[in-house]
């Protein structure tokens, strides 16, 4: 009987012990309620400042040509110097905001899809000598960007934006494809963007953008 007493009377101590331990948490979470009220009225005010600072330098930048690039930056073909880039009728755009480029998208004009960058040499080329012997200043039916990076955040985004639209504009281009290098990162940037998956080659992937 003592022994059921003494069983009986432990459940109780323990009970009554979580009971009070539960009550000064209940207390102790109401008195942390008000500052935990303050960092979630802080931070809401830290999110909208970076989301207006964002908007801010979205809505006020500019795409613009230019003529040479930082290609050490260039995380896809750092290979390719600004010869290569400027030469038969290729073209560097940036998205320029403050006077500081944001974001840089290098294009090339065809009148095929290349799949590696040999071909895509030869074939900008090609629709250079072709429009030269045809008197012609519009280089190529095909826009072909094939290298895209950014120095800030959403320039990325921004620029394929910006260039679409520039592209769209043209009354030669009627497509926009990319010579895009075989990797994940590649493939979700683009598809984000709205492209759609052309082909997956050996080295490369081209995706088109719907003019």
């Amino acid at each position: 009987m003592r022994e059921i007493f003494k069983n009986v009377r432990e459940k109780l101590v323990a009970k009554y012990l979580k009971n009070n331990s539960l009550k000064g948490y209940s207390k102790n979470t109401k008195k942390f309620k008000p500052r935990i009220k303050a960092r979630i009225r802080k931070n809401k005010q830290i999110i909208s400042k970076n989301i207006d600072t964002f908007f801010d330098w979205i809505k006020g930048a500019e795409l613009v040509e230019l003529k040479t690039c930082n290609v050490k930056e260039d995380p896809v073909r750092p290979e390719l110097d600004n010869k290569f880039r400027t030469s038969y009728g290729r073209k560097i755009f940036g998205v320029k905001y403050n006077n500081e480029i944001c974001a840089i998208m290098c294009f090339g004009f065809t009148n095929e899809i290349p799949k590696t960058i040999e071909e895509f040499d030869l074939m900008t080329r090609d629709a250079q000598l072709q429009s030269a012997s045809w008197r012609n200043q519009k280089v190529g039916k095909i826009a072909i960007a094939y290298t895209v990076w950014s120095k800030k955040k959403g320039g990325g985004k921004l620029i394929v934006k910006e260039a679409y639209k520039k592209i769209k504009k043209s009354n030669h281009l009627n497509r926009l494809i990319t010579l895009s290098p075989l990797t994940e990162m590649a493939r979700n940037f683009h598809l984000r963007n709205g492209a759609k998956e052309l082909s997956v080659n050996e080295k490369t992937q081209n995706f088109e953008y719907q003019i």
